[in-house]
């Protein structure tokens, strides 16, 4: 009779640790950003420099390429997550929609991956998305927010989403390819901040009708942590766990990665983390939603990275100036996880 109720309550215990195993992979996301470095298709767009990118261009790029690059693409965005690829990924650089429809349709049966997405004016043809799990996910909103550069020239819009959580929490979320460095940073300077700039106001806008918004704010900003665009113009502050908060603040959670001297882009030998997930005080205090701390990681599949030479620890890309590698990406993607508490 002891042994029974021995073995009653080893089952019981085993029963619950099972239980709070499987709601804690349930209560979680996991949130990540990458660029994708180009992902355009074959066909000329008559009002799109998109020349370069098409079978008789300097890339010769043909469907044989696109279909290797979405391959390779699937086999990065796998790995994530511990293999369970992310919930909400924000990706940049994308030239139409149906690409990233054709990566999802062709690599992730098994998940219920939808895209929100809009089409820029950027001259060159590439624009943000967001794929997301509908099953975790609903969309309420897509705001496409343009950014009316100093120049005038027409650039990527920042993609707002509102999103509807499974927990019944709502979600903005921001992708950002902000413009590049071109002809210098210091000469480009003005280009991010009036992104950011932007950005900002949009964010203030939205506090003015509820201070507690659970705020991601990811891609690729061509710009570190330490630059105005993001410290001063989009008020972002560094972040570590024991981090005092301010309500009103926004909080870099890739600072700790940028302080080591790490990066998501290597430019001539040096480090750039141009790449980030910020996030709004809200997202760090006791609601229901909240990043996981230390969480927060370049994601560096050793398949996909450079072993050797030069560009040692950088990520593989599909070319290298106009030799075509085949590789990944010219940029390491971000990620990290979110508990959602019952």
């Amino acid at each position: 009779m002891k042994n029974k109720i021995i073995l009653f309550v080893i089952s019981l215990l085993l029963l619950s640790s099972n239980y709070i195993f499987s709601q804690s992979i349930n209560d979680t996301i996991y949130i990540a950003s990458w660029n994708i470095e180009n992902l355009f298709d074959a066909i000329d767009d008559v009002d799109k420099r998109d020349e370069e990118f098409l079978p008789d261009g300097k890339k010769k790029w043909t469907q044989e390429k696109i279909d290797s690059k979405i391959e390779n693409l699937a086999k990065v965005i796998n790995w994530m997550n511990d293999g369970k690829a992310p919930d909400l990924l924000g990706v940049q650089e994308v030239e139409h929609q149906h690409l990233l429809d054709t990566l999802l349709q062709r690599h992730f049966g098994s998940r219920n991956y939808k895209v929100a997405y809009a089409e820029a004016p950027d001259k060159r043809g590439i624009d943000n998305g967001l794929i997301y799990d509908a099953e975790k996910f609903e969309v309420l909103n897509v705001n496409p927010m343009e950014v009316e550069l100093p120049s005038k020239y027409p650039t990527r819009y920042i993609l707002e989403v509102k999103l509807k959580v499974a927990n019944g929490e709502e979600l903005y979320v921001f992708v950002n390819h902000w413009p590049s460095r071109s002809g210098g940073e210091e000469k480009s300077r003005p280009n991010r901040i009036k992104a950011a700039t932007v950005l900002r106001e949009e964010i203030d806008n939205l506090y003015k009708e509820n201070t507690k918004l659970n705020i991601v704010i990811l891609g690729d900003f061509n710009d570190e942590y330490e630059n105005l665009s993001i410290s001063r113009y989009l008020w972002v502050q560094d972040f570590n766990c024991d981090v005092r908060i301010n309500p009103k603040r926004l909080y870099d959670l890739s600072y700790s990665e940028f302080i080591a001297g790490n990066g998501t882009y290597l430019y001539r030998g040096d480090w750039n983390m141009l790449d980030h997930i910020i996030i709004s005080s809200e997202l760090l205090g006791k609601g229901n939603v909240k990043f996981i701390c230390n969480s927060f990681e370049l994601i560096k599949p050793k398949f996909m990275i450079t072993q050797s030479g030069k560009y040692k620890g950088a990520a593989t890309p599909t070319f290298g100036g106009r030799k075509y590698i085949g590789g990944y990406s010219d940029h390491i993607p971000v990620g990290a996880k979110f508990l959602l508490p019952k």
